[in-house]
């Protein structure tokens, strides 16, 4: 693979339906200021990924950002890096599931969410149990979808606003006092920080993948062009839709661009803006369920899992059932809590979800640090892409529509703490008391 290619997958698998619903969260708690969020996420998903990069192109491996952790940190640190990145993989999932059911109810606003929820979940399972063969073909055509909605949107917007498509006369201008760019002051903005990562988030997935390459040096050029790419879009795309309409029009159970558009005379526009949010969403929610299913079979494989998870199906020798299973259940679990929360579902897995992957983020900083011989720049870079996170996670505290995801997140990490502090005083130093 050629970095280009790595940075073509990278745009593909990072665009989804956190991006696409997430960021109308993120508008109704900061406004017009969403802008500058998704700059600061950009930077400070930059740094990650420069790091992990450099990682993979000293020393490639398999298990990739939980592999340095265990190298920088020991067996504890690798065992709460993998089933952290599990976990909020399953978030995830039930995060994209969610926002399908949302989107679906579009057209069938009778149908209750849990219904969509279930018929999204088995047709992962069943795309999952068909195999790997020609899975990346699919995602690349599904990756152009996304990215064509997003380049419509772009084209149709800037259109509207030249007076080619005409619509409602009363719509705001280009915000210009700080009280119009950030109409709920620091502490919106603050809040809103989360939503702008969790819309970058799969750059780790691209980590595993740069070990690919052609040429592992080329690993951060990717990352720069893809981050380029991809801060490009967002923010030309969310600035055009907050100066089209007054941010609090925009709700969680629409699409930004959809309402947006919502003034002109464009009736094509929402049913095929939200068609394709609904296909690419599917997509990265399937390509989740494939990504902990491998990952289950790593850690089992490297004994941070019951061995019975590594086990593959007779039938289909590149399938490992148990582990694919597992994943299933989370997406079931997903249903449950869609059935039993319908009001605010979303907003808590997402919330839960981009604070576990931000804990992971961390793990690849301060691993970095430790693994890397790194230059007082680096460091720089370093601690300041730690400060963003940090800003990034404790800013959930200060919305009370969000905050329950932040409590989600910590019960997580919590029972993978308990867990991982049980097992090196049990297991794993009882084993390398044998082993030496």
């Amino acid at each position: 693979m050629k970095w280009w290619q790595l940075s073509m997958v990278g745009i593909g698998c990072t665009i989804g339906t956190g991006y696409f619903l997430g960021s109308s969260i993120g508008i109704e708690v900061t406004g017009p200021s969403i802008v500058f969020s998704f700059v600061l996420a950009a930077i400070g998903t930059y740094i990650v990924f420069n790091l992990l990069a450099k990682m993979t192109a000293e020393d490639p491996q398999e298990g990739s950002f939980c592999y340095y952790a265990n190298k920088a940190y020991g067996r504890w640190a690798g065992f709460s890096c993998g089933w952290n990145y599990w976990c909020s993989n399953i978030l995830i999932m039930g995060s994209q599931l969610t926002a399908l059911s949302i989107l679906s109810r579009f057209w069938f606003p009778k149908v209750p969410l849990w219904i969509f929820a279930a018929g999204y979940a088995v047709l992962a399972i069943f795309v999952v149990l068909l195999g790997t063969k020609g899975f990346d073909r699919v995602e690349n055509i599904l990756a152009i979808i996304k990215t064509a909605a997003i380049i419509m949107f772009i084209i149709l917007a800037l259109a509207a606003l030249f007076g080619w498509v005409h619509g409602d006369a009363s719509k705001p201008d280009f915000p210009r006092t700080m009280g119009a760019i950030f109409p709920n002051g620091l502490k919106g903005f603050w809040s809103s920080l989360i939503y702008a990562f969790y819309a970058y988030g799969g750059i780790e997935v691209i980590g595993l993948m740069a070990m690919q390459l052609q040429k592992k040096e080329d690993a951060p050029k990717a990352g720069k062009i893809m981050l380029l790419v991809l801060m490009i879009i967002y923010v030309l795309s969310l600035g055009l839709a907050v100066i089209m309409v007054y941010f609090h029009a925009f709700n969680e159970k629409e699409s930004p661009f959809v309402t947006a558009m919502d003034n002109y005379h464009l009736p094509f526009f929402p049913h095929v803006f939200n068609g394709a949010i609904i296909i690419a969403g599917f997509s990265t929610m399937t390509a989740s369920l494939f990504g902990v299913t491998t990952l289950l079979v790593t850690l089992s494989v490297g004994g941070d899992a019951p061995s019975f998870f590594s086990k593959k199906l007779k039938k289909f020798k590149d399938l490992p059932l148990p582990s694919l299973g597992l994943g299933a259940a989370g997406l079931v679990a997903s249903i449950i809590t869609a059935l039993l929360l319908p009001g605010k579902i979303y907003e808590y897995i997402t919330t839960a979800a981009g604070i576990l992957l931000l804990f992971n983020w961390s793990f690849i900083v301060i691993s970095a640090l430790k693994v890397l011989k790194v230059t007082s720049l680096d460091k720089m870079m370093a601690f300041a892409g730690l400060a963003l996170i940090l800003a990034a996670i404790s800013g959930t505290i200060m919305e009370k529509n969000i905050r329950y995801g932040f409590f989600v997140s910590l019960l997580f990490v919590a029972i993978i703490g308990i867990v991982a502090f049980i097992l090196q005083k049990k297991v794993w130093r009882k084993a390398a008391k044998k082993s030496g």
